[in-house]
């Protein structure tokens, strides 16, 4: 196996920039699960873009900023949304059927945006992109596809900060570990949802690309910050499922268990003007609900605050390069200065296929490298837990769920200081526990289990450093905005 690029997730940027660099480049594209396992192919409302009649970019982006409660990078955020036309363009000529009416695209319109700008296809439209570009992936013999191999550090050149020129791979299946050399690597595995106890994010959102970065000394920023979508459907039987901020945007409305709506004495902007198509609009939504006893045509749907999005991640700049050297990352593993402090609705998928091409022509404009063959020989697992000790899923589980549990508790939307310091003491004796058992130990549960605690204390770290309340969170002890923003950085 010969590669010029790794890539590190196979969601909708991983995607983009695989398809993008495969005419001129080899690349492997790597999945910690079957290909279409991750969070892009959950992604239900759609792809914003100022494309309506009295839309703009301006407009489009002061709706971003004002999301991001002054945290957004407004240059790089104009770039991104500067790029939306065209990413959805690339999208449909790669036979992405996206939602029409008449001659053009139907454009809904979801929560914080001030116009009806998202293109999306009914209201699976993840699910539409990701089986789209699936198959052309499968296509393309310069693109070799890793499913269930899970990524275990960088490769660096040097000390942590040093040039990056690989990465250490497990196969989930066989058990064995390979060392993977290319000149470049992007990290597009997504966010780290799965550290809190109930979230929208899959199984596999455990934080992996962001956390071996920071092991390498790449740079972070807003790592306190974490997107909590409104409506999680909440019924014992459907954790994990949104129903897509869409359905506030055709009309749908928040209400207390006795029928009173809330939202008015909070926010002007809470009604919007009701559209009645529901199974039209929303099958996967009405589908999924009525398959747990809920007809939503009928029926109120039961939803509460769930972890939903990572705001921050990876610092780079609008080309997908981060602080260490031949290091890129894309979609919500990153953080470019779009989202700033909240995201707005439907820019991710924007985000990742703007930033996805942008990797990926900042990689074609160097002469490529000669790529270094890896041998397929397997290597033993090294370091594996000794024979008597407890077994990795055994030891991982109960310690993986108590700190999902306290950082629901302690590090939600609503904190204070006295939260922070006890998800922080959490953090260190959970820390204590995994030295105990050996940093080498690759066992799948354990690098999951290490790569959560990593990010949490990058969540509490930067938490504890904003002395104010600000976008997706609020301090008890600290409720006003300061007047600089945020420090949104960390170490």
């Amino acid at each position: 196996m010969a590669f010029d690029v790794i890539i590190i997730g196979s969601g909708l940027a991983g995607m983009t920039a695989a398809l993008e660099l495969a005419p001129q480049r080899r690349v492997a594209l790597v999945s910690k699960g079957p290909l279409l396992s991750g969070a892009s192919p959950r992604a239900q409302g759609g792809i914003a873009a100022p494309l309506g009649p009295r839309d703009s970019v301006a407009a489009h982006l002061r709706d971003t900023l004002d999301a991001g409660a002054g945290l957004c990078d407004a240059q790089a955020a104009r770039a991104i949304i500067d790029q939306a036309g065209a990413a959805i363009a690339w999208l449909r000529a790669r036979g992405v059927a996206f939602s029409t009416e008449g001659a053009g695209l139907h454009l809904t319109r979801e929560g914080g945006h001030g116009q009806r700008r998202i293109a999306h296809a009914a209201d699976a439209t993840g699910h539409a992109i990701m089986t789209a570009l699936d198959a052309q992936v499968r296509r393309q013999p310069a693109i070799t596809v890793l499913e269930r191999h899970c990524a275990v550090d960088l490769l660096l050149s040097g000390a942590p900060g040093g040039r990056c020129h690989g990465v250490r791979l497990l196969d989930l299946e066989r058990r064995v570990c390979r060392d993977l050399a290319a000149a470049q690597v992007v990290i597009a595995s997504g966010g780290a949802g799965q550290v809190y106890a109930t979230t929208t994010a899959p199984a596999g959102a455990t934080g992996d690309g962001i956390a071996i970065a920071a092991r390498a000394g790449a740079r972070l920023q807003n790592m306190a910050f974490t997107q909590f979508h409104p409506t999680g459907l909440h019924h014992p039987r459907g954790a994990g499922f949104l129903i897509s901020e869409a359905v506030r945007g055709e009309g749908g409305r928040l209400c207390l268990p006795d029928g009173s709506r809330f939202m008015p004495a909070h926010d002007p902007r809470a009604e919007l003007a009701p559209r009645e198509f529901l199974l039209a609009h929303f099958p996967a939504i009405h589908a999924h609900c009525l398959a747990l006893g809920l007809d939503i045509a009928t029926t109120p749907i039961p939803v509460a605050p769930t972890a939903h999005y990572t705001c921050g991640g990876i610092a780079t700049d609008t080309r997908g390069r981060s602080s260490v050297a031949g290091l890129y990352a894309v979609g919500e593993a990153a953080c470019t200065g779009l989202h700033g402090a909240n995201r707005l609705a439907s820019n991710s998928l924007l985000e990742c296929v703007v930033m996805g091409r942008a990797a990926a022509r900042d990689i074609l404009a160097s002469p490529a490298t000669r790529a270094v063959a890896v041998p397929l020989a397997d290597t033993a697992m090294p370091g594996a837990a000794p024979a008597h000790a407890t077994p990795a899923a055994a030891f991982a589980a109960p310690l993986r769920q108590s700190l999902r549990a306290m950082m629901t508790r302690e590090v939600g939307i609503v904190r204070s200081d006295a939260s922070l310091r006890r998800a922080a003491d959490h953090i260190a004796g959970l820390n204590r526990a995994l030295a105990s058992r050996g940093h080498a130990d690759t066992h799948p549960e354990m690098l999951e289990l290490r790569n959560l605690a990593g990010v949490a204390e990058l969540m509490v770290r930067d938490a504890r450093a904003c002395r104010e309340s600000r976008g997706a969170h609020f301090n008890q002890d600290r409720p006003g905005r300061a007047a600089a923003p945020a420090p949104g950085a960390s170490p």
